[in-house]
């Protein structure tokens, strides 16, 4: 039984191996074809990425590619534009700037004069006339020297002065020319030189269509010819700078006329400038109250006409109308600090400017200030001679410094002049050394500026009586001689300040205390802002021995004048008179900031010390003052003084 159930185990399973056997090595089989397969497949799909990434890349490349094309071709395109617009713009600038060019042309255009054949065949060519008429036009020009602002002329050409040739086709320079003729207001002058049946020539040259006149004479006077054709056109075309040049040489009655001329029909700025013109007229006669009405003319037209206020101030200041002078330049300071001052020349006005503020501040004896303005006009250009009078100016405000050195500086720094050219030369001079107690040389030079001024007539007397006779009355005082003095201030006129001081000074010299005082006392209470007068009458209070009444006096002019070293010294005096040497101290102190070079302010300063018990303090002051100007007087007090030390 188990040898049947063995067998019939046995048979079964020896069989089924070898079909599993058989299956098992056809699954195998068919898994490698099935891996090989999906190797294939892998590797085909691995190529198919890779194809893929390849050509990713190579779009990308293209992508780029074309992305930098794109980007240069707008880059280029970009920068042709801007290229275009810039040659437009350019075109445009260029176009623009004829356009305004030609519509600003204001210049004087002299064509070629039409001259006899025979004229022309010896070299005098219609060209050729046409240049010598612009030499003279020049000259005109450079004669008619002015104030005046150029672009205040209805019509300037100010130097624009050509010659034009005749020129065939058409070019830029051409087409400029219609342009300027269509647009600009250029004036344009033609003309001819004919001959007359007898021989004679006559000459003409008209402005634009305006008729005319000739000029005939004969050949040998062509010159005097085109000078009189000239003057006609110049007389048309800038009616007041050719007033101005017949005013200039000596031609004033036609220059008045030509002046009120212009003062009925010209434009409010002609006017005005004739009212000028008429001044100078008249100044230039003596006859100072119609040149002041003039001035005031002015200002009708023009409310702040700046040069009706400079010429007026002018010439208050030489009538010796001290707070007139002042008050007019406060006037005209404030018209051209707020820019106002329109009509008048760049160059003048910039002159003119420090000039001003160096008035105001020697008015009331600020002479530091007075100097650093005069030291800004000296470094401008040369106008009209201004900056060469600033410069004289320098002489005498170094005086009013006391300061010696600063006169001899000032003196080496001008080129001398005598006679009329060099009047204000030498009035400066004879002041400076009347200033510093030169008392012999500023005689001498009075008496030579007063011969000299006699030549102006009217004019000169006027300067004379308010400028000279004062000084050298004084002068004639200081040496002793007062029945002089008196006789001579006596013919002064009362309206003026410095002989109304001088008959105080020649007064306090006399000891006529009383008669000083009343004199110095008009000229303060007329003149309230400026500080001479209450000085002089603090002098002559220290002279009488009042000293309480100087120092209200010097009290008074330093409010005034508040760097003005005088008043201060003399305060200073005056509180050493009290026996307060002490409080004398702080004054010389103050007034070295103003004056600092004053030989008597540093002898005063060391007594004040000397006295105070400081010995080597005023030694100090004594050996300053050893050094600087001093008076015979003070020269023999410091040696007084050193003997006490």
């Amino acid at each position: 039984m188990n040898d049947n159930t063995q067998n019939s185990t046995s048979g079964p399973s020896t069989g089924g191996a070898a079909e599993a056997l058989a299956l098992g090595a056809a699954s195998r089989e068919r898994a490698d074809r099935f891996l090989d397969e999906q190797t294939r497949v892998a590797a085909a799909q691995a190529e198919l990425i890779r194809l893929q990434a390849e050509d990713f890349r190579a779009d990308e490349r293209v992508r780029r590619r074309t992305l930098r094309l794109e980007h240069s071709s707008a880059a280029m395109k970009l920068a042709f534009e801007v290229a275009v617009a810039l040659i437009v713009l350019l075109l445009v600038v260029i176009v623009g700037s004829a356009l305004w060019s030609a519509a600003h042309d204001d210049g004087l255009v002299i064509e070629a004069f039409s001259v006899p054949p025979d004229m022309a065949g010896r070299g005098l060519t219609g060209d050729v006339v046409a240049s010598h008429l612009l030499d003279k036009l020049a000259q005109l020009q450079a004669q008619t020297g002015s104030n005046r602002a150029a672009s205040s002329y209805a019509n300037n050409w100010g130097s624009d002065i050509k010659v034009q040739i005749p020129d065939t086709g058409i070019s830029i320079g051409q087409a400029y020319q219609y342009l300027a003729q269509w647009l600009g207001h250029r004036t344009y002058i033609s003309g001819e030189v004919f001959r007359e049946p007898g021989g004679a020539i006559s000459v003409t040259a008209r402005v634009g269509a305006d008729a005319s006149p000739a000029f005939t004479g004969p050949e040998s006077d062509f010159d005097t010819l085109l000078q009189k054709a000239a003057e006609s056109v110049y007389r048309k075309t800038q009616p007041y700078r050719y007033a101005v040049y017949l005013s200039n040489n000596g031609r004033e009655k036609e220059a008045e006329a030509a002046y009120r001329g212009l003062i009925l029909d010209g434009s409010p700025e002609d006017r005005a400038w004739a009212y000028i013109g008429l001044s100078t007229i008249y100044q230039a006669h003596g006859d100072i109250g119609d040149e002041i009405l003039m001035l005031r003319k002015a200002l009708d037209v023009i409310p702040n006409f700046p040069m009706s206020y400079i010429n007026w101030s002018s010439e208050e200041d030489a009538l010796q109308h001290d707070q007139e002078a002042y008050d007019i330049q406060k006037t005209l300071a404030g018209i051209v600090r707020a820019g106002n001052a329109s009509g008048m020349d760049a160059r003048a006005l910039a002159i003119q400017r420090a000039q001003l503020e160096g008035s105001l501040a020697g008015a009331v004896d600020d002479f530091q200030a007075q100097l650093g303005q005069n030291r800004a006009v000296e470094k401008l250009p040369e106008y009209a001679g201004q900056v060469e009078n600033t410069r004289e100016s320098d002489i005498l405000i170094n005086a009013f410094l006391h300061d010696g050195a600063g006169v001899r500086a000032a003196l080496a720094s001008v080129r001398p002049r005598t006679g009329l050219g060099g009047i204000n030369f030498e009035a400066t001079t004879m002041l400076a050394n009347f200033q510093m107690d030169r008392l012999d040389a500023a005689q001498t030079e009075d008496a030579a500026v007063t011969v000299t001024l006699a030549q102006l007539g009217k004019l000169g007397a006027l300067f004379v009586h308010r400028a000279m006779w004062p000084v050298m009355a004084n002068i004639e005082a200081l040496k002793g001689d007062t029945g002089a003095a008196d006789a001579l201030i006596a013919r002064t006129p009362l309206d003026c300040d410095l002989c109304v001081r001088t008959r105080g000074r020649i007064a306090a010299i006399e000891r006529r205390w009383d008669a000083a005082a009343y004199w110095f006392s008009m000229v303060s209470a007329r003149s309230p802002a400026i500080p001479n007068a209450d000085c002089d009458w603090g002098a002559m209070l220290l002279a009488k021995g009042d000293a309480p009444g100087a120092i209200a006096r010097f009290e008074s002019a330093h409010a005034k004048g508040p760097r003005w070293a005088d008043p201060l010294e003399g305060w200073g005096e005056g509180l050493m008179m009290q026996k307060r040497s002490d409080l004398a101290l702080a004054k010389f102190a103050e007034a070295d900031k103003y004056a600092p070079n004053w030989g008597r302010l540093h002898l005063k300063w060391g007594e004040a010390l000397l006295w105070s018990g400081d010995k080597a303090g005023a030694r100090a002051q004594f050996a300053a003052a050893a050094t600087l100007a001093l008076t015979p007087s003070e020269t023999s007090e410091l040696a007084r003084m050193r003997d006490h030390d």
